[in-house]
């Protein structure tokens, strides 16, 4: 049965509630509600970013969504179509098409952020859905460190992804702790009582910045929510620079994914609109400077040591890191 919320507050506000499956009851804001469902309990909070930035204007922004160009208000809800199609499959399909060499990415980038290593630290994932990062943070400051008091906080605005990392939870020693909570709310705009400034002393974001409508408002929003001091660390596909490595790559890309997506999946449009999204990413050093406007400290606009990013595998992927100062 569904359940309606009350509708309250000014219409902005009510554009930010949304009626959910189950029991449920308000949380303190209009742009969100405790959900608690006897399988999956999580916090919602949304925000209705692109509609109300546009007020009071009659010029319509637009945006990519892979190679198409379309309305920035239609964005995000193409981009939760296409995650909540491949929410099931998902872990399945990136070992299809990476070779598995997607979890051997993951592993590098926690590693080298060290989570532990002076302490406990609370942490924030964002696109973080599966839990896959999010479990690697934790398990990495028990094994180094033998810290069981580092958190993560799990957020994605997709809550089919969501569903796939608590039912993952599930299975660990996490599950039930306060060392991890799912949050459903979006990137470019976490409401401040649910996500108060100077909170978290590491930020992740892996493969999920490149769907989101404006990268500026969520690097703000990452250096809001970032303690002095704190870590924005991002893993994120990248433009490869050895030419035919980049040829071999995008064979891969536009002529075997998007069939895997078919056979795997069913689903064909969704993984061509992921492989168009990767080549639609700005380059290494353009991210590099974005992050550098948000006012994170990075390294020198440069690939390797001393520099704002680190490539895997030629530039496939990369790891951007930036300081809140």
């Amino acid at each position: 049965m569904t359940e309606k919320i009350e509708k309250s507050g000014s219409q902005s506000e009510r554009d930010g509630v949304q009626s959910y499956r189950g029991k449920a009851e308000y949380r303190n804001s209009d742009f969100g509600r405790f959900c608690d469902l006897s399988t999956f309990p999580f916090t919602r909070f949304t925000h209705s970013v692109t509609q109300s930035n546009q007020q009071g204007s009659s010029e319509t922004k637009t945006t990519h969504f892979g190679f198409q160009t379309v309305p920035e208000e239609a964005k995000e809800s193409l981009v939760k179509n296409v995650f909540s199609s491949v929410a099931s499959s998902y872990d399945v399909m990136n070992d299809a098409m990476s070779l598995g060499v997607h979890r051997l990415w993951k592993d590098d980038y926690v590693s080298s952020l060290r989570p532990g290593r002076k302490g406990p630290l609370r942490c924030i994932d964002l696109a973080g859905g599966t839990g896959d990062i999010a479990l690697r943070i934790l398990d990495y400051a028990r094994e180094n460190y033998a810290d069981r008091e580092t958190s993560v906080d799990v957020v994605d605005i997709n809550a089919e992804m969501l569903k796939e990392g608590y039912k993952r939870f599930k299975k660990t020693m996490y599950h039930n702790t306060p060392q991890v909570r799912f949050i459903e709310s979006n990137a470019q705009a976490l409401p401040e009582e649910q996500f108060p400034s100077n909170t978290y002393d590491l930020y992740t974001i892996a493969f999920g910045i490149r769907n989101c409508t404006s990268i500026p408002d969520v690097l703000k929003e990452a250096y809001r929510v970032l303690k002095p001091g704190g870590t924005f660390a991002c893993l994120e596909f990248s433009k490869v620079n050895n030419p035919l490595l980049n040829m071999l790559y995008d064979q891969w890309s536009f002529s075997v994914i998007p069939i895997m997506g078919t056979v795997l999946a069913g689903d064909r449009d969704s993984y061509q609109y992921l492989v168009e999204s990767i080549r639609k990413f700005p380059s290494q050093p353009e991210f590099a400077q974005m992050i550098a406007d948000a006012g994170f400290a990075t390294g020198g606009l440069h690939e390797g040591k001393g520099g704002a990013w680190r490539d895997l595998w030629g530039g496939i992927a990369s790891v951007h890191t930036g300081v809140k100062v």
